[in-house]
């Protein structure tokens, strides 16, 4: 995997939850650390678009998709324990 890909991430949340705050908030210090000006984040409310949500599988919130580059990974919860966070997504190698 090239360390300039793009990165580009998918996070669910269920409007304004706390779960869904701290993971938005640790998505975005995780990139702004690993992947500075290497990553895009859509966020997309459940509540607003649940029918997008079920067509994409989601069950429970907060979940983040790792689009690109491949492969595709998933992972659920508030992204608090980052280098878990960082291996689940495949992205070991941007660890300090």
């Amino acid at each position: 995997m090239s360390r300039r890909a793009l990165f580009k991430f998918r996070l669910y949340v269920a409007g304004d939850a706390l779960n869904s705050a701290q993971a938005l908030a640790n998505l975005t210090a995780l990139c702004r650390t690993h992947l500075q000006d290497r990553h895009e984040i859509e966020v997309v409310d459940v509540f607003r678009e649940p029918q997008r949500a079920l067509e994409n599988g989601i069950f429970m919130t907060p979940t983040l998709d790792k689009l690109a580059p491949s492969p595709v990974r998933r992972i659920v919860g508030t992204l608090s324990q980052t280098q878990p966070v960082l291996q689940a997504l495949g992205l070991e190698s941007f660890a300090p």
